[in-house]
């Protein structure tokens, strides 16, 4: 590849194997301009000779966690923007994708994991981005993805909190706004609200000026800090499916809005508390959200159930939503987190350790990989 050096005032050159990247300051800003070759596929991510390579969390195999790698960069095309990553968070959509698991992984090998992260934009503000192009992921130096799905950060919201609460935002702010469109007075229940984005669903929905909050999980001592976070009622998920059920009904004859992050046996509690027989004037509506399947991806459900209640069962998650309502949903989430906060756990691990620390993230907190 022909090196090309620029030249001229406040203009700072640096050539990385093979790539010629120039750093030009524009008053407080920096602008980054760069010079490489193609994105077409390569033999095990890493650069052929004229291409760019950068340091990066690969997937060679849907069996193994990612190892830190060299993969080719990416050059962003019409309408895409280079990110350069500072931070990026290890979901359960993450994981998913990394192992094939999820509906929405690719199948091509190898590839760098990552759905969304924080970084500086070409030029120079810092924003979130989401949904990178296959195979770029965020978890690398650097990223690409579409102008339209980045989101600019305020100042307040800190690099690691900021890829933390990406994918949890999805799933409370998507689902409370886009799918359930709660209205403010109105309850919600959040089944599995033990996890970081059940913790995000308590605080959202209070934010939103839901009425009431009730919150499920299994342990006891995790239910009882959610209190703190705002939730009004606690029940236990570790008790005989019979009191379970009719902690459930007892619970649903207030509630507007179910976000379930579990779904399996627990999910069935819930539908079968919500059983009608048949009363003249109709079932109470409630809005059922499914977003999680972390108790297991099905359930068995009775037509019978549906036909003699008032649930509305949908689904809120990539397809559900459009990139249009994901960037509404978190922008606004950012607004909030930089104004009044929004409390998530955290853990700052160097990307260069993603292979070791891959399945050791602590519940109830985030695991953000950073450069």
């Amino acid at each position: 590849m022909r090196r090309v050096r620029l030249s001229g005032k406040g203009v700072h050159g640096l050539f990385i194997r093979n790539s010629w990247i120039s750093r030009t300051k524009s008053g407080s800003r920096a602008v980054w301009r760069r010079y490489s070759g193609g994105n077409a596929p390569l033999a095990q991510g890493a650069g052929r000779e004229g291409e760019s390579a950068m340091k990066a969390a690969v997937v060679e195999s849907f069996e193994r966690p990612p190892r830190y790698a060299t993969f080719r960069e990416p050059n962003a095309g019409a309408g895409e923007v280079l990110v350069k990553v500072r931070a990026a968070a290890l979901s359960n959509l993450v994981k998913g994708q990394a192992s094939g698991k999820h509906y929405s992984s690719g199948s091509e090998l190898p590839f760098v994991p990552g759905f969304d992260g924080v970084g500086t934009l070409p030029d120079g503000r810092r924003a979130y981005f989401f949904g990178p192009p296959a195979p770029f992921g965020a978890m690398a130096e650097w990223s690409v993805a579409a102008a339209s799905r980045t989101i600019l950060l305020p100042d307040a919201v800190d690099d690691v909190t900021a890829a933390a609460l990406g994918n949890p935002g999805l799933a409370s702010w998507g689902a409370l706004l886009g799918r359930a469109r709660l209205q403010p007075g109105e309850s919600v229940l959040v089944n599995g609200a033990t996890g970081v984005a059940g913790q995000q669903a308590i605080q959202v929905a209070k934010v939103l000026g839901a009425r009431s909050v009730i919150a499920t999980g299994r342990d006891e001592a995790a239910l009882e800090k959610l209190r703190a976070l705002g939730a009004d009622q606690t029940i236990s998920l570790r008790q005989a499916d019979e009191a379970l059920v009719d902690a459930f009904r007892g619970a649903l004859a207030g509630v507007d809005v179910v976000l379930d992050f579990l779904w399996g046996h627990s999910a069935e509690c819930i539908l079968a508390a919500a059983k009608g027989h048949g009363a003249p004037e109709g079932e109470p509506r409630v809005r059922y959200v499914q977003i999680g399947s972390i108790s297991g991806e099905t359930i068995s459900l009775k037509g019978e159930l549906l036909r003699s209640s008032g649930v509305e069962l949908m689904g809120s998650g990539l397809g559900s939503l459009s990139a249009a309502a994901i960037v509404e949903s978190l922008r606004r989430m950012y607004d909030v987190a930089a104004s009044t906060g929004l409390k998530i756990e955290t853990e700052a691990v160097p990307l260069a350790d993603v292979e070791a620390a891959w399945g050791c993230a602590a519940s109830g907190r985030r695991m953000v990989f950073v450069a």
